[in-house]
C-alpha cells in the first residue's frame, strides 16, 4: 500500500502558494498563512465554530435535572441515561486524542486550524459530561458510568471497533488507512452520536432532563459542524487525489455503523422507553445514513426510507427558526463580538 507522510514542522522548502496547496499530500513550510486560502468552505466554518463558543458551566438546571433522575425516570430510562452517557464519553474521549493525528496530515492550513478548533470542543463536551455526572448522579455510580463497557459486551464490542480503525492508520499510515480513519471520523460524528441525541431530546419532548438536553443540544450544534468539516474533507479528497477516494468503501463502513448503531441502540433503548422503540431505532439510523451520504453526493443506501420518525427533532433541532421556541432562551450563542473581526476577512 502507498504511504504517506507526515507534515513537516518546518520546511523552509515548501510552497506556500494557493495555487499549489491541496487537502492532503502537499508541501508547505508550516506557517499557518491565513491571509492566502485555497478552501472558501474552511473559512465560512471557522466563524461558525468561533461562534458557537460555549462551556458547560453556562447550562443551568441540572440540579433539577438530580431530583427527576431519581424520582421521575423510570429503571429503564435511568440505564438508558447512563449507558448513553458512556458510549458519548467515549467518542468524545477518542476524538480528542485522535484528530491531532489526521492534523498531522493535512496539508491546508485553514483546515488545520478547523481541526484544533474541534480537538477543543470535544475536550469541552468531555468536560460536559462530567459536569452532567457530578451533579446528576451519585459519586459511585460515576466509575460505574465511565467504565461501563468493562461490563457491557456489546459496548465493548463497538468501542473496540471505532478504537481498531483509528489504531490501524496510527500503526500503519498508508493511503488506505488514511482514507478509512477520515471515513470512520466522519461515521462517528455523523452516525455515532445520533442515536444517542435523540434518547436526550426523547426526554426533553416529554418534559424531563431539561438541563441535560440543553447540554446535548449545544453539543449537537458543535458536532454538525465536525460533520460538514470532514464531508467537505472527503469531497477534497475526491476531487484532488480520485486514486485515493473510494466510494465503494464508504457504502460499506456507512452499512457496518448502521448496523452496529442499530444493534447498540436496541441493546441501550430497549423496547420499553416512550416514544422509542425497534422500528424508530431502525429507521431513524437509516434515514440519517441516508442524509449523510446525500452530503457526500451518494445515492442512498436505504432508498425505501424517506422520513424521520421522530418528528419533534425538528423542532428541538433548528435552534435558528421559529420552530425552537422550546429552546429559544437557553440555547444561545456566547459569542465575543471581537471573536469575528481581525485580519482574516470573511
Amino acid at each position: 500500500m502507498a504511504g504517506i507522510n507526515k507534515n513537516l514542522i518546518f520546511n523552509p522548502a515548501g510552497n506556500d502558494d494557493v495555487a499549489a496547496r491541496t487537502i492532503i499530500k502537499g508541501a508547505t513550510t508550516g506557517l499557518f498563512n491565513l491571509n492566502a486560502t485555497k478552501y472558501p468552505w474552511a473559512k465560512s466554518l471557522y466563524r461558525i465554530m468561533i461562534g458557537n463558543f460555549w462551556i458547560p458551566e453556562k447550562v443551568s438546571g441540572l440540579k433539577d435535572d438530580a431530583r427527576m433522575f431519581h424520582i421521575d425516570l423510570s429503571p429503564d430510562e435511568q440505564r438508558a441515561y447512563k449507558g448513553i452517557l458512556s458510549f458519548l464519553i467515549f467518542l468524545d474521549s477518542i476524538q480528542t486524542v485522535n484528530l491531532p493525528n489526521f492534523s498531522d496530515y493535512i496539508t491546508s492550513p485553514e483546515v488545520n486550524l478547523l481541526l484544533a478548533l474541534q480537538t477543543y470542543q470535544e475536550a469541552i463536551h468531555s468536560q460536559s459530561y462530567a459536569t452532567i455526572l457530578e451533579t446528576v448522579v451519585e459519586s459511585k455510580e460515576r466509575d460505574e458510568i465511565y467504565y461501563f463497557w468493562r461490563r457491557d459486551a456489546i459496548l465493548f464490542k463497538r468501542n473496540k471497533y471505532i478504537g481498531q480503525m483509528y489504531q490501524d492508520f496510527i500503526d500503519e499510515p498508508s493511503e488506505k488507512n488514511f482514507f478509512r480513519g477520515i471515513i470512520a471520523n466522519f461515521l462517528l460524528e455523523a452516525i455515532y452520536f445520533y442515536n444517542g441525541f435523540a434518547f436526550f431530546d426523547t426526554l426533553v419532548n416529554n418534559m424531563k432532563m431539561l438541563a441535560t438536553g440543553r447540554m446535548i443540544a449545544y453539543i449537537r450544534r458543535d458536532e454538525l459542524t465536525h460533520v460538514t468539516l470532514f464531508a467537505n474533507i472527503i469531497r477534497e479528497i475526491r476531487k484532488e487525489f480520485p486514486s485515493i477516494y473510494n466510494e465503494n468503501t464508504i457504502r460499506e463502513m456507512m452499512s457496518t455503523a448502521v448496523t452496529q448503531d442499530i444493534e447498540w441502540s436496541k441493546h441501550i433503548l430497549g423496547n420499553r422507553l416512550p416514544g422509542i422503540n425497534a422500528e424508530t431505532i431502525r429507521l431513524y439510523t437509516t434515514w440519517l445514513a441516508n442524509k449523510r451520504l446525500e452530503m457526500l453526493n451518494i445515492v442512498p443506501l436505504y432508498p425505501e426510507v424517506v422520513e424521520n420518525p421522530y418528528k419533534y427533532l425538528d423542532r428541538l433541532q433548528d435552534m435558528s427558526s421559529d420552530k425552537s421556541n422550546f429552546f429559544e432562551t437557553t440555547v444561545v450563542n456566547y459569542t465575543q463580538s471581537s471573536s469575528l473581526q481581525g485580519s482574516w476577512d470573511f
